[in-house]
């Protein structure tokens, strides 16, 4: 019942559905070959899955601010970091992603989609169904690239500026096994958040060219099945 575990917890429960939202059905594509899908299904896939992915982005800094006031804060940690706040953070972060993905899921709904209608990856992501519309999609694309980098960017500043403090707070701690000590109640989130901004850099950043598609469908592998894998084992270790 303390803040780390219950916001463990939460990105547990938040992977088991992001993975069952897209396995099964890549299953079903890879082995039974059934490589249909509707149109109310795959939004409907979308947008279970842009708002867990965002939601653990937000997650991962909530998780950050926790590290950082356990090591820099320590004797005030149990102060600050109090039971109604870490239930507020953490619903937050919930609501306000799956909030903002339901705006560009319902843009995506309106567009008129036409052609081979064959989506070129294995599960529904945004920039393969948007090349499948017949409609101008500048205002879908503008609004989702401002939503998706406000729920990526921000908490990795967030992320970013903790562990900046934390490096520095370890750094002055005299001792070596107290800097150890130090360092190993945040290794597993860092290493976890290393592993999961990392692919959804090398997946939304690289070039759009044709030759990137299969490093973007690799990249996408990595972050929606391989990461949440990992993270049970990552967090364990310790």
């Amino acid at each position: 019942h303390s803040p780390m575990y219950f916001l463990l917890v939460n990105l547990s429960f938040l992977e088991i559905w992001y993975t069952s939202n897209i396995v099964p059905k890549m299953l079903l594509i890879i082995i039974a070959e059934q490589k249909t899908i509707s149109v109310a299904g795959c939004l409907a896939q979308f947008y279970f899955f842009g708002s867990l992915a965002a939601t653990e982005c937000l997650l991962l800094a909530v998780m950050s601010y926790d590290r950082y006031l356990a090591i820099c804060q320590p004797l005030r940690y149990p102060m600050l970091m109090t039971g109604h706040l870490c239930i507020g953070l953490a619903a937050s972060s919930w609501l306000c992603c799956f909030l903002l993905t339901a705006i560009t899921t319902a843009l995506l709904s309106r567009l008129t989609f036409c052609g081979p209608n064959e989506i070129d990856h294995f599960f529904c992501d945004f920039t393969p169904l948007v090349h499948l519309s017949c409609l101008d999609t500048s205002l879908t694309e503008t609004i989702s690239y401002a939503t998706s980098s406000a729920v990526t960017l921000i908490p990795f500043i967030l992320i970013t500026a903790s562990y900046s403090c934390i490096l520095t707070a370890i750094l002055r701690i005299p001792s070596g096994t107290g800097r150890q000590k130090a360092f190993s109640t945040c290794s597993s989130h860092l290493t976890v958040v290393t592993v999961f901004y990392g692919t959804l850099i090398a997946t939304y950043l690289v070039p759009s060219a044709n030759s990137s598609r299969l490093l973007r469908k690799g990249s996408s592998l990595l972050y929606t099945i391989l990461t949440p894998m990992f993270n049970p084992l990552i967090y364990t270790l310790r």
